[in-house]
């Protein structure tokens, strides 16, 4: 569907700069001024300085994969909002826990330019699969929906006989939810005998956009597109029609650095994405997502000319993500202390677009059913994600230090 959003997403990308550092200097002003966490670490810079990429990228980073310790000592937020808890419009606890502020801001999450370039539009009936329990994407991308002036069927997760009875009966216009439960929800459909031709455009995120699934909705005549956020920064880049990398949001200032590192790649080289925002409530400056992606030359054909990611490429830690949920090595371990086992090693596969996650743990009984099916209940208790589990002779797992292993390909 032709038309872009607004006039920013057409602009020169000399006129983004300098609309994007003019006004950095305020925004980083602002962080240290209303914000506990950022009054220490931004501490004597001159951040009235800070006007380009070279200046930003010597400013600290800050780490994702630090929350949880930052948060612990100081809840609910680390000291990383500049807004209270009690002027929030909505607090949320990500796995980890992580707690996640929404501010009372329209499209606070900065959703709705990725919706209307995936075509939603005013007057669109839409079936929202993303979580609505805790974590944030359900209301991000209801927030974002309902700026565009669509209605919001808020069928969140599971229940997918029902879902798709839904589906067959409010004939919504498009989906937003991760992808491989939209197939699940089409297949069910189609199991039913239900109508689910209604369905015509979809963005998807929370997981992999795999191959076989986009060939499934495109066998439909269903126009799906991805998004890449996070429960920190809402949408920081989205697929156009164009099928060409991710256009990175208007609203963030994005960088590609060397894992563990805040230097920045050189040219498209793949690195961790950092992320300034110019949020007010939660004014995040070079924060580390964890994620790995690279820059991608040129602008889009369909004329957006903001920077381009390849999308999510893996994670620059071993934090992964399955089914829209993070899973973290610190949960892993306490599957395994909860039952007194030394090694284990959770793979995470790919199978007909479905991801799928076998913890592999070393222990002498190797046919103890009831021994696999107490960890796997304890695995969907702590990683919030089902899976099954193997075993493995003591001594057998590799001795390399990683407990996640994620054998998917995204190619």
């Amino acid at each position: 569907m032709p038309g872009h959003y607004d006039a920013l997403e057409t602009r020169s990308r000399e006129e983004r700069e300098r609309d994007l550092f003019t006004r950095l200097p305020r925004q980083l002003e602002h962080a240290r001024n209303h914000a506990a966490y950022y009054r220490e670490a931004l501490r004597g810079l001159d951040l009235a300085a800070v006007v380009s990429r070279e200046a930003l990228a010597k400013l600290p980073v800050t780490r994702k994969s630090d929350l949880i310790e930052l948060q612990k000592r100081e809840r609910p937020f680390g000291g990383l909002n500049a807004t209270p808890a009690s002027g929030l419009a909505r607090i949320f606890a990500s796995p980890g826990p992580i707690y996640d502020p929404e501010g009372r801001g329209p499209d606070f999450w900065h959703t709705a330019r990725a919706l209307h370039a995936a075509g939603f539009r005013g007057g669109d009936v839409v079936l929202n699969c993303f979580s609505y329990h805790l974590t944030p994407a359900g209301s991000m991308f209801e927030t974002g929906l309902h700026h565009l002036g669509c209605a919001v069927i808020p069928g969140g997760v599971g229940q997918t006989e029902l879902q798709a009875r839904v589906v067959g009966d409010v004939r919504p216009a498009g989906y937003v939810g991760t992808p491989s439960f939209l197939k699940l929800i089409l297949e069910k459909c189609d199991e039913l005998g239900l109508d689910a031709s209604s369905v015509k455009r979809a963005l998807v995120s929370g997981e992999a956009f795999m191959p076989a699934v986009r060939a499934f909705l495109a066998e439909r005549a269903i126009l799906g597109l991805q998004a890449y956020g996070t429960a920190d920064l809402g949408v920081v880049a989205y697929e156009t029609e164009a099928r060409e990398g991710l256009v990175v949001s208007e609203e963030l200032i994005v960088e590609i650095v060397q894992p563990g590192t805040g230097d920045p790649v050189s040219d498209t080289g793949v690195g961790e994405v950092l992320v300034t925002t110019f949020n007010a409530d939660y004014p995040l400056v070079r924060f580390a997502t964890g994620d790995l992606s690279a820059e991608l030359a040129g602008e889009s054909p369909c004329g957006r000319t903001n920077l381009r990611i390849k999308g999510w490429m893996g994670r620059a830690d071993q934090a992964t993500k399955v089914r829209g949920m993070f899973v973290h090595p610190h949960q892993v371990a306490e599957v395994l202390k909860r039952h007194a086992l030394k090694r284990g090693r959770l793979v995470v596969a790919n199978e007909a677009g479905e991801d799928r996650m076998v913890l592999a743990v070393e222990a002498a009984g190797a046919n103890d059913a009831a021994l696999a099916a107490a960890i796997e209940a304890t695995v969907r208790d702590v990683l919030k994600v089902r899976g099954q589990v193997s075993f493995a002779p003591p001594g057998s797992l590799p001795d390399d230090g990683r407990v996640i292993v994620d054998t998917r390909v995204y190619t």
